[in-house]
């Protein structure tokens, strides 16, 4: 087992990036510190290299003679049928039996709700830490935890996204009268993050701390300024290093803090595809970068790891294998969320999805329309999570897609309403937006060299379109008909989206409900594929890039 575990961690010693500083005055350490981190697992604990091999290559470098500690920066319960169908819980029973020492917040640990959120933070055998995740106005949790090793305080500050509060749905932070009580120490300047990040540092600092280490769930989309990583370094002292997460980007970055002094940043994917490190010298010197896993198959299947941790991941998963092997459906296409052709510069296919028109959103889209009777249909991007591949469909691929748990509503809405929805829609591009908007019942164009004219509050909630300003989207029709602005239409959906004013779409949230979560979101797929399409996703979808509902056009038309 010890010559595996070896193997398993040269062969993972491929870096996709490795940034190195040096510390003057750190008081030295006797063994190097290697601090471990994870983001966006996303329930993939049995992709890449999976909490096993995760397990194991902890337990090599401890066996090495290294100090080591395991971190995760949030989006950790989420996204596969393992946590839908356990609302979290099989998700930190593996975290505690891999042996997390930390954790901090991503957007999506809020997704089963804010009673559940706390009950899952009870069940957790290691804590939680966000400097600015407030209630009233005060931390709810602590904002820092340190650790000591030969001596040497390590601090480690939790950041969470503000975006938080859109990217979950904003009523969870709510009270009963609908007044935020939680919040992000958003603002629309950014310094209220940063002060409450600074508070922290120096707090840590003057507790002894020799290191301080940011843990954040911040990212670096333009959709998240003036919030993202790069934000908050620049306009802040004092941290060494920001291990981060959110965009599932595996960026290595060098970059200058307030005092012009380096700071290094760290990115490691998502679904265990990569696990990302910072070690500390015993010479003073930091090095970031991560064990990368791109193999279709994953460590633990191609090794055959058997520790601990698989005792505890194969009695979480074998006892969901046999419903979500169930075969639904069938799909003659490829129905997808990546570009099939194009690739960024790594080689990885490009996510459009949250972009773009796909066959698979328009084949969501149409499921709530048909199956909600209802004029138009709009399905958020960042809610269709997984490619399907022609052949069967099983319940395990429709979760995939559609994670989240969310239930479809009908609303009446004004052409106006619909108009200012989709503006936001497309307010990001070419950068990616959870809240792009796939439709059904409707075409138009999208004039991206057009500015945004869209009006965000601090907490990024849809405030209004700037008064005669030119809009991006143009020539809307609905039902083949030019949209009328005053006229009432029917809208289908799903919670998020229209009463709980997910991604910022405040536009709903007053309107009359005519079905109120009738079904939720995984049904109205299978329903539609089973009942309306015959139980076969056929030729209608054959298209990878949809069926032109949406169509961009990059540059101003010929005078």
């Amino acid at each position: 087992m010890k010559k595996i575990l070896g193997l398993l961690l040269a062969l993972c010693m491929m870096l996709s990036g490795v940034a190195f500083a040096e510390t003057a005055e750190a008081p030295a350490l006797q063994q190097n510190l290697v601090i471990l981190f994870t983001s966006d697992v996303h329930c993939g604990v049995e992709s890449g290299f999976g909490y096993e091999g995760l397990a194991a290559i902890r337990d090599t470098l401890e066996t090495k003679g290294n100090h080591v500690l395991l971190v995760d920066n949030g989006d950790s319960i989420q996204g596969e049928p393992m946590g839908t169908m356990t609302t979290g819980e099989a998700n930190i029973k593996l975290m505690n039996a891999v042996g997390y020492d930390i954790a901090t917040i991503g957007n999506h640990e809020f997704d089963y709700g804010m009673a559940r959120f706390f009950e899952l933070v009870e069940m957790a055998d290691f804590p939680y830490i966000s400097c600015n995740f407030v209630k009233d106005g005060a931390p709810v949790f602590a904002p820092y935890i340190i650790k000591e090793f030969d001596g040497v305080k390590v601090a480690f500050v939790g950041i969470t996204t503000p975006k938080t509060i859109t990217s979950s749905a904003p009523k969870y932070f709510q009270d009963d009268a609908g007044n935020f009580i939680y919040g992000f120490c958003q603002d629309e300047t950014g310094e209220a993050l940063y002060a409450a990040v600074q508070k922290a540092i120096d707090d840590a600092t003057a507790e002894g701390a020799s290191y301080v280490i940011g843990m954040a769930h911040l990212g670096n989309e333009a959709a998240c300024q003036p919030w993202t990583y790069a934000d908050v370094i620049a306009n802040t002292t004092g941290m060494d290093a920001l291990l981060d997460g959110h965009s599932h980007d595996t960026d290595q970055v060098e970059m200058l803090n307030k005092d012009g002094e380096t700071v290094l940043r760290s990115g490691c994917g998502t679904k265990l595809e990569g696990i990302g490190y910072l070690t500390i010298g015993t010479d003073g010197s930091l090095q970031t970068g991560i064990y990368t896993w791109s193999n279709d198959v994953s460590a633990p299947e191609l090794f055959d790891i058997n520790n601990d941790v698989s005792v505890a991941v194969r009695e979480a998963t074998s006892a969901l294998d046999a419903k979500l092997n169930e075969v639904v459906a069938k799909t003659a296409v490829d129905l997808i969320i990546y570009d099939p052709v194009a690739v960024d510069e790594n080689g990885k296919s490009i996510r459009i999805i949250r972009t773009a028109e796909t066959n698979l959103g328009d084949l969501c889209a149409d499921a709530y329309r048909v199956m909600g009777g209802a004029d138009v249909a709009v399905v958020n991007g960042g809610g269709i999570r997984s490619t399907i591949k022609a052949g069967d469909i099983t319940l395990n691929d429709i979760l995939l897609v559609h994670p989240f748990g969310n239930a479809m509503c009908v609303i009446e809405v004004t052409g106006q309403e619909i108009m200012d929805a989709l503006e936001l829609s497309v307010a990001s591009l070419p950068g990616e937006y959870g809240g792009f908007l796939h439709v059904s019942g409707m075409t138009f164009e999208i004039h991206t060299y057009i500015d945004s004219p869209v009006i965000l509050d601090e907490a990024k909630m849809f405030v209004g379109v700037t008064e005669g300003a030119e809009r991006r989207v143009q020539n809307l029709l609905i039902g083949g008909e030019p949209v009328d602005p005053e006229k009432v239409y029917t809208l289908a959906s799903h919670n998020y989206k229209i009463k709980d004013m997910g991604d910022g779409y405040t536009m709903f949230a007053d309107n009359t409900i005519l079905q109120d979560e009738v079904m939720i979101d995984n049904q109205v797929l299978i329903n539609y594929i089973t009942t309306t399409l015959g139980g076969v996703v056929g030729e209608e979808y054959a298209e990878p890039y949809g069926q032109g509902r949406i169509v961009a056009v990059p540059e101003a038309p010929a005078q």
